[in-house]
């Protein structure tokens, strides 16, 4: 088979594939760091785990696949300028943008829909990427409407879609 096509068509699939979108953060010699990430998933309900993937050429790869601890910071609708920062390159994105640290000391965001502070329980190598699970330590849930990206639009959930 021919790759260019298969890739072709597997982005065309999950370019079709809606996800929602986060910007996990973690801190590196009292540093906050973050990115955006939609590779993000529910792992597990006993105990509670969640799942994200990270480009082996992040910047950021070596501090993100040897942390203690990550943040979830699930982007309300509101916040696709967020999402846009956090996947820019080399700027200081926390400059750009309101958040705290934790309890935890990691670095919250501002405004999200919800936050799940998580220790990181295992790393997956799977490809060009690397699968990190965590076991949920604390959550924050605002019940703001969550940011969702489809074929490279973000956006919320339409108004009919609540509607029974």
């Amino acid at each position: 088979m021919d790759k260019s096509l298969n890739t072709a068509r597997y982005l065309d699939v999950m370019g079709n594939y809606p996800t929602g979108v986060t910007v996990v953060t973690t801190t590196h010699e009292n540093t906050p760091l973050g990115l955006t990430v939609n590779s993000f998933a529910s792992v597990s309900l006993d105990p509670l785990l969640v799942l994200w993937s990270i480009d082996k050429q992040v910047s950021s790869y070596p501090v993100f696949t040897k942390t203690d601890h990550f943040a979830i910071n699930v982007l309300a609708n509101d916040q696709a300028d967020i999402c846009s920062l956090f996947a820019r390159k080399d700027i200081d994105r926390f400059n750009q943008c309101e958040w705290e640290f934790s309890k935890m000391k990691l670095p919250i965001l501002s405004g999200t829909a919800g936050v799940l502070e998580c220790k990181t329980l295992k790393t997956i190598e799977a490809g060009d990427h690397t699968i990190l699970i965590g076991e949920v330590l604390d959550i924050l849930s605002t019940n703001k409407k969550p940011l969702l990206y489809h074929q490279r639009k973000m956006g919320e959930i339409p108004e009919e879609f609540y509607k029974v």
